[in-house]
């Protein structure tokens, strides 16, 4: 029978490292605003980019390069989907959706998922992912 976690919550710096400026500390992320920016930073980091982890990332930005169809949405929710339950154990993944828009050459991402240890209604996520060099 799995272990149910119990946190008091869940807290990350903010990447911008700017200043707050009421009290001129770094700008600290909460709950769920903390565990949609680790998501998406997972998506987008490289597989080696992360010196002393070099095994956390994604190989989705790979992906971006392929021609645009629907063989390379399904490899790239499957990516996605493996990032996630492999390297964030903070929530439980219910649904990845990736609509490829032809027009713009982009990717639509939508991740649903529910965070464990707090009390909070399903989460979404959604972002778009393009080939930049």
């Amino acid at each position: 029978m799995p272990v149910e976690r119990i946190s008091q919550g869940f807290r990350d710096l903010s990447l911008t490292f700017k200043p707050n400026p009421l009290n001129q500390d770094l700008i600290v992320l909460k709950n769920e605003t903390a565990i949609a920016r680790s998501l998406r930073n997972l998506v987008m980091t490289f597989t080696g980019e992360r010196f002393f982890n070099p095994e956390i990332g994604s190989k989705v930005s790979r992906l971006l390069f392929e021609n645009m169809s629907e063989v390379v949405s399904d490899l790239i929710r499957d990516e996605i989907r493996s990032t996630i339950i492999n390297y964030e154990p903070r929530v439980d993944l219910d649904d990845v959706i990736v609509n490829p828009n032809y027009d713009n050459n982009e990717y639509n991402i939508t991740i649903r998922y529910t965070i464990i240890g707090i009390d909070a209604l399903q989460q979404q996520l959604s972002f778009v992912l393009l080939a930049t060099r």
